[in-house]
């Protein structure tokens, strides 16, 4: 029997098929169109989500020798930050509102204003672009399409919905969600009515709560066609494509560390409490798929991004249409050729504005260069700018699980190819760094979801500590470093405070 992950990203949805060893079988892709129809307006087609999605598993399918009948289950994960709606005929009611969309940004002025305190310590995620905001907007901004809305639903929910033709009233979302809406209880993992109140957001219009792996029903004979499976076919509710990846990646265990080196750079962590950062507002929490987990994380819009950046503005020519990836492993060996802490080169990565804690104004800038700064300092200083973030979040996690002992953390994503970065990392962090074989641990996670939907995986849990696939080179931290990088992190934080109010007060 085989089991199938779908993971609906911001601008591509791919699927995965794997045998119940957790090894891949096929894989299938399809693009997601994002629109702008205004500025600061960035929306998506609730109905491209499973367009793609069907022809994602259609190219899984078509290419491997599994017949739709061994398909045991499948589930969905997506981006996190955005939401989308259904009407009474479980229609989408709008346009989905990415989390790249920045038109909230009033309702996140008045949120952090007024309710700051109180939503970050009950949904484990200080007020940002998300669910919250962006349901006050349409709400104030847009109140006739408001009026049609039945539910509020996310991308995943939203296609594993449509797949198995849920009522309207029957719409949901999952636990994984929760931080994100600014209007739970997360630690109970109910609607908060106390934030739903304050925010002015109708809790009618919210959706059940139902747990990653609760079978929603049954594959319906439209959806079934479109995907080329077998009516019948059992769906799980799924989960946030970060919380799928942790699954993935096997970090499920409190001290593990997952570390997503993508376009974004995203520290995620586990313990077994839920514990808000009301003062420093810096993490948000999520809840893991596996019960009694939590994901204390925070993240850099940019940080893969900034490289990217980097090698199009200095490495490129005009006859370039991208820049080879040889370049990019040369930038990262030479770097390795500069003295820890760049001879006193920090650079400042939030290129579009830092997420957490909030700080929309503040853009990027290196500090501290001098004649004797070279090509390698400045790409080796961005790299150093993401451990020295990492770092600062995990000092906050330990000031809030004070008991916490990290063990490892595990580098997925793009940047994780790097030994260079991964070393740097490690050494910042003072914690072992574990490149994974596996390319994609979302759809993984999500196909891990479908085997306990199904009933293959009786301990989701278990099964995920033993099937990660963990590959590539392990990096222990170099001790002698510690004193070096813990004096670098102190110049650091003290130029984000000096950034801060410096763009706060242009």
């Amino acid at each position: 029997m085989f089991l199938l992950g779908v993971d609906l990203g911001t601008t591509a949805t791919k699927a995965a098929l794997y045998d119940q060893r957790g090894c891949l079988v096929s894989e299938g892709r399809a693009e997601v169109p994002l629109y702008y129809p205004m500025p600061g307006s960035v929306e998506q087609e609730m109905d491209d989500f499973y367009r793609s999605a069907a022809l994602a598993i259609r190219q899984c399918m078509a290419s491997c020798r599994a017949e739709p009948s061994q398909v045991a289950g499948l589930a969905f994960d997506s981006q996190m930050a955005g939401i989308g709606a259904v009407d009474e005929d479980f229609q989408p009611a709008m346009r989905f509102d990415s989390w790249l969309d920045s038109r909230c940004q009033p309702y996140i002025e008045e949120i952090n204003r007024d309710y700051a305190e109180r939503i970050t310590a009950l949904t484990g995620c200080p007020p940002t672009c998300n669910h919250g905001p962006k349901m006050m907007w349409w709400a104030n901004e847009r109140p006739l399409v408001y009026e049609r809305i039945v539910k509020f639903v996310t991308p995943a929910s939203y296609v594993a919905g449509r797949s198995v033709n849920l009522r309207a009233d029957e719409a949901f979302i999952d636990p994984t969600f929760l931080h994100f809406t600014a209007v739970s209880d997360a630690a109970a993992g109910t609607w908060s009515e106390e934030l739903c109140d304050k925010l002015g957001i109708d809790a009618q219009r919210l959706p059940r709560i139902v747990e990653p792996c609760t079978v929603i029903g049954e594959l319906g004979p439209e959806a079934a066609h479109d995907f080329g499976l077998k009516s019948g076919t059992t769906v799980a509710a799924g989960c946030g494509d970060t919380a799928a990846g942790a699954l993935g990646a096997g970090v499920v265990a409190p001290g593990m560390l997952l570390d997503t080196a993508g376009t974004a750079s995203v520290l995620a962590c586990c313990t077994n409490r839920f514990v808000a950062d009301t003062h420093h507002r810096a993490l948000i929490v999520m809840r893991s798929v596996v019960p009694g987990i939590w994901n204390p994380l925070a993240y850099v819009a940019g940080g893969g991004l900034a490289l990217q950046w980097y090698g199009r503005e200095f490495l490129s020519n005009a006859a370039q249409s991208s820049i080879p990836e040889e370049s990019y492993d040369k930038l990262f060996a030479s770097a390795l050729e500069v003295s820890p802490g760049c001879d006193g080169l920090l650079f400042s990565p939030h290129l579009g504005g830092r997420i957490c804690p909030v700080a929309p104004e503040m853009r990027g800038a290196w500090i501290g260069f001098s004649w004797g700064h070279t090509q390698k300092h400045f790409f080796r200083a961005i790299l150093e700018s993401i451990g020295y973030e990492y770092a600062w979040y995990l000092r906050i996690l330990r000031e809030l699980v004070p008991e916490l002992n990290l063990v490892e953390s595990r580098v997925i994503g793009g940047g994780a190819k790097s030994e260079a970065w991964n070393q740097i990392k490690a050494d910042i962090l003072s914690v072992p760094y574990q490149q994974l074989a596996r390319k994609e641990c979302a759809t993984w996670g999500s196909a891990l979801i479908a085997g306990k939907a199904s009933g293959r995986f009786p301990n989701l849990m278990e099964t995920a500590t033993a099937l990660a696939s963990l590959g590539g080179k392990a990096v222990s931290p170099n001790p002698a470093l510690r004193a070096t990088y813990d004096a670098a992190l102190e110049r650091y934080l003290f130029w984000q405070l000096k950034l801060k109010g410096g763009f706060q007060n242009q």
